[in-house]
């Protein structure tokens, strides 16, 4: 697996796979003025929930189940020194489909312990947790008591 990071100006990247798909990547604004992109440690966050959110969507279409919506918001808490690395990372997702919270619940679990390559990759240098959230595709709202807590490291 090969990547290129080319400056753009000031502290802003465009990153390029061997596929030729390109993201935008930038620094703070006091090392240099960026248009558009992401800071890394965004994208890091960004990567972790698309890695997971692919295990999910996979392993719950396996099961023969339509995926109607999968939604991953990310809380990283970041360290009060130089490095600034993650502390704790928090996955909350939010999901419909015709599918049980239970079965949401393990597909999250699956990937968290067993898939998730970013997910391996933090395990033991920073504290993951998710959480669930099933929702009614209809009104947008959850129903009864379709939200759950997916143990994490």
């Amino acid at each position: 697996m090969k990547v290129t990071l080319e400056r753009l100006h000031g502290a802003q990247f465009k990153g390029v796979n061997e596929d030729g798909d390109a993201i935008m990547l930038r620094g703070a604004p006091d090392i240099g003025p960026a248009e558009e992109g992401v800071r890394p440690m965004q994208a890091l966050l960004m990567s972790l929930a698309s890695c997971s959110a692919i295990d999910v969507l996979h392993i719950l279409q396996t099961g023969r189940h339509t995926v109607t919506r999968l939604d991953v918001a990310v809380d990283g808490e970041r360290a009060n020194a130089v490095p600034a690395v993650f502390t704790k990372i928090h996955l909350h997702y939010r999901a419909s489909g015709d599918f049980s919270l239970h079965k949401l619940e393990r597909a999250v679990a699956l990937s968290q312990e067993k898939y998730c390559s970013v997910s391996h990759m933090l395990r033991g240098s920073v504290t993951l947790t998710a959480s669930v959230e099933l929702v009614n595709e209809a009104s947008g709202e959850v129903g009864g008591d379709a939200s759950g807590e997916v143990v994490g490291n």
